[in-house]
C-alpha cells in the first residue's frame, strides 16, 4: 500500500500538478492540505477520471484538507474529535480503508495571532495525541500524515532557516511531537533515514529552494503494527523544481 501526503498550497493553482503526480506515482491514497477552497468547490471530477474518489473538508480561501483514494473507504471524522464544535478551521479528515485508519492533518502553524495562536496549536496537538492514544487503546492500525508544522530536531531544518522562537521548533511544540513518538508511534522517514538533512518544504522567499534552505515538517506517523510493514518513505524533491510549484513536496510511504 502506498500512502502519500502533500500540502498543495491551493488546489486551484496546483490541480494539474496533482493529476500529473498521481499518474506518475499511483499512490493508493493521497492526503492534501491547504486546498484553500470550500468543500463544494473541490475539483473531484478530474481525479475521478484517474480512478480516485475524493472527499474534501474545505473552507473559503484558507486551510482545507482532502483525500483521494483508489479503493473504497469510509469517512470516520471530518474534524479532530474533541475540539470545540464551533471551531471552523478545516484541518482534519479521518477515513477507514482496508481495515486501517488513515488520518490526514494540517496542523496549525502557531506563529500568527501571538500567544492565542500558539495556544491553539498546543491544544490541537494535545487533542491529536489523545486521538492517537484512543486508537492505540483500541488496537487499531493507523497512520497520521500531513503537514505537522513541526521540525522535530535541529537536523530537520537548514541552518538559519528558522529562529529559535519559531513555533515550529519551540520546546513546547517539539515536546508534543515527542509525546506521540514515546506513545509508540514511528516517524516513517526517520525510521528508514535516521540521519541526514531531508526536507519537505522550501519557502518561496530569499532563494530558499536554490540554496536548499528547507524544513522537514511533513510527516507520517505509524502505529506499531504498521511500522513493522514499512518498506519505503521518501519526499519527492522533484516537485519543488516544477513551474509554479507548491512550497511543499509530496511525501510517500509504502507498506508491504
Amino acid at each position: 500500500m502506498k500512502i502519500a501526503t502533500w500540502n498543495v498550497n491551493s488546489i486551484r493553482q496546483r490541480e494539474q500538478h496533482v493529476q500529473n503526480w498521481l499518474e506518475a506515482n499511483q499512490p493508493d491514497v493521497l492526503f492534501l492540505q491547504e486546498i484553500k477552497c470550500e468543500t463544494h468547490a473541490f475539483p473531484s471530477l478530474p481525479f475521478h477520471s484517474l480512478g480516485y474518489t475524493a472527499e474534501a473538508v474545505g473552507q473559503k480561501s484558507y486551510n482545507g484538507v482532502a483525500v483521494l483514494a483508489r479503493k473504497p473507504f469510509t469517512v470516520i471524522h471530518r474534524a479532530l474529535p474533541g475540539l470545540p464544535e464551533d471551531d471552523a478551521q478545516s484541518r482534519y479528515i479521518e477515513i477507514e480503508m482496508d481495515g486501517i485508519t488513515l488520518i490526514g492533518i494540517y496542523l496549525p502553524n502557531g506563529n500568527s495571532r501571538g500567544d492565542e495562536g500558539f495556544a491553539y496549536k498546543m491544544a490541537w496537538m494535545d487533542r491529536l495525541a489523545d486521538r492517537a492514544q484512543e486508537l492505540l487503546d483500541a488496537d487499531r492500525p493507523f497512520v497520521i500524515t500531513g503537514d505537522f508544522n513541526v521540525a522535530p530536531t535541529d537536523e530537520d531544518y537548514a541552518p538559519g532557516a528558522l529562529s529559535p522562537t519559531d513555533a515550529l521548533v519551540r520546546p513546547e511544540t517539539r515536546a508534543r511531537f515527542r509525546r506521540m513518538i514515546w506513545m509508540g508511534l514511528t516517524d516513517a522517514i526517520r525510521a528508514l533515514h535516521p540521519r541526514g538533512r531531508i526536507y519537505t518544504f522550501w519557502d518561496y522567499q530569499a532563494g530558499a529552494w536554490q540554496r536548499d534552505s528547507g524544513l522537514r515538517i511533513d510527516h507520517a506517523l505509524l502505529s506499531p503494527t504498521l511500522a513493522e510493514r514499512l518498506i519505503a518513505a521518501e519526499p519527492d524533491r522533484n516537485e519543488r523544481a516544477r513551474t509554479q510549484p507548491s512550497d511543499h513536496v509530496p511525501v510517500m510511504i509504502e507498506l508491504k
